[in-house]
């Protein structure tokens, strides 16, 4: 018995003087404590914050994006997703999970949003039903979609025997097939176009009518309402814009992969821009994927011995970290593709890579595909996804008079296909 309590009073000293080193390392530690700048934190927010190295933070708080982690000081205010773990769970798309109800809601809102839209900015009282017959001309909206009867003889690419409208469930929620009139007009569309391009799945508003046919006739193609201009672009700015920031100038570097040809894995085009970004130093870079691409020859062949997340922080996360280092403020962002050997998810949309794969770098922002963020107050919307080639794939250009015509912002602005391709982004939202 005396032995068991010598044990015990000697296990009881030994963990007393544990203690007491733990507390001498942990004193001598806040000589390390960053500098924070509290004027840039909300008065409700009051929180020590501590980093292993002698750098100024300062915390860029955003209520609607998340509060994004310590970084070093830098002229650069990004703004992305939040990037808690439950707002990554909603961002990770479970294909085939989501039920038919909620796909179809979703789906039907986006009609209701832009007809919608299409009220205000024409001011009408009422939309009309395209499967009703009617003896006056109505406006509708509807998803343009192929039409079904069609559809196994039918090209991919729509024409004007495949073109049917979709109409929300407050319209009827019936595909009616569409007509177009030869002597069709093109209302608020792009001065000196002359055309409006349609695809599957573009949200539009039709003016014509139905006379109790099977079919609707296009007598009008309504444009959508243009976006508004951003407060910032107006000269207006709000209390979360950092003026200052915004007045900065910055350089940013965009690149897309693969980074390396199917010939080899010695990511030769990878190494040459790192040689580039190294002489620039550019404040931001951005790399969209496929990173270690699953389609590569040599991956699909297993002629590698290392694993996919092993090569991709040998090949990439270390020389961004390095190029990091020798360049204080700038930031490094990256998005994913639905071609990654290193991503969880290979359908679109798709969430952003694991935390682990940088070892959660404040530096390095891991953004989902496809993303919206800002840096210093000027918006981006990036996706890895060729959306401007499908688009041209199918899409049917409709020739008509144009009706009220938006004059170009320039007037050395020529028409440009490509241009008024890229236009369906911003006017489909």
């Amino acid at each position: 018995m005396d032995s068991i309590v010598a044990v015990k009073a000697q296990i009881q000293r030994d963990f007393a003087k544990e203690n007491a080193k733990r507390s001498q390392h942990r004193t001598i530690g806040t000589t390390n404590t960053a500098l924070v700048n509290r004027s840039r934190l909300p008065g409700n927010i009051a929180k020590t914050v501590t980093v292993k190295h002698n750098l100024t933070v300062a915390l860029k708080v955003e209520e609607e994006c998340g509060v994004p982690g310590p970084s070093t000081s830098s002229s650069i205010v990004f703004r992305g997703p939040a990037n808690d773990p439950s707002s990554r769970k909603d961002r990770s798309y479970r294909y085939m999970y989501e039920k038919i109800l909620e796909r179809s809601e979703a789906l039907d809102d986006r009609i209701e949003e832009f007809s919608e839209l299409v009220r205000e900015h024409y001011n009408i009282v009422e939309l009309g039903d395209p499967a009703s017959g009617t003896d006056d001309d109505i406006v509708v909206t509807g998803r343009i979609v192929h039409d079904s009867d069609t559809t196994d003889t039918a090209p991919l690419r729509l024409t004007e025997t495949s073109i049917a409208l979709e109409a929300s469930r407050a319209s009827g929620g019936k595909r009616i097939t569409l007509r177009l009139d030869s002597s069709i007009t093109i209302r608020g569309a792009t001065q000196g176009v002359g055309s409006v391009g349609l695809f599957p799945g573009c949200i539009v508003a039709l003016k014509g009518k139905n006379g109790g046919g099977s079919w609707f006739l296009v007598k009008e193609i309504l444009s959508l309402p243009p976006l508004k201009p951003s407060l910032v672009s107006s000269g207006h700015t709000t209390l979360k814009s950092d003026l200052e920031a915004m007045n900065t100038p910055y350089s940013i570097h965009i690149a897309c992969g693969p980074y390396t040809p199917d010939s080899d894995l010695s990511y030769k085009p990878w190494r040459a821009l790192m040689k580039t970004l190294k002489a620039t130093k550019p404040m931001v870079v951005l790399l969209m994927g496929p990173f270690i691409d699953v389609q590569h020859p040599k991956i699909k062949n297993g002629e590698t011995d290392m694993l996919p997340d092993a090569l991709f922080r040998s090949l990439f996360i270390e020389h961004l970290k390095a190029y990091l280092d020798s360049s204080p403020g700038s930031i490094a962002i990256l998005i994913p593709s639905v071609r990654d050997l290193i991503s969880r998810q290979t359908v679109y949309p798709q969430g952003e890579l694991d935390p682990e794969l940088t070892t959660s770098d404040p530096r390095i922002h891991l953004l989902p595909n496809p993303a919206h963020f800002s840096i210093n107050d000027i918006t981006f919307g990036v996706t890895s996804v060729d959306v401007v080639y499908h688009l041209k794939k199918e899409e049917l250009s409709v020739k008509g008079t144009e009706v009220d015509p938006i004059p170009p912002a320039s007037t050395d602005d020529a028409p440009d296909v490509m241009a008024n391709t890229c236009r369906h982004l911003l006017h489909q939202r």
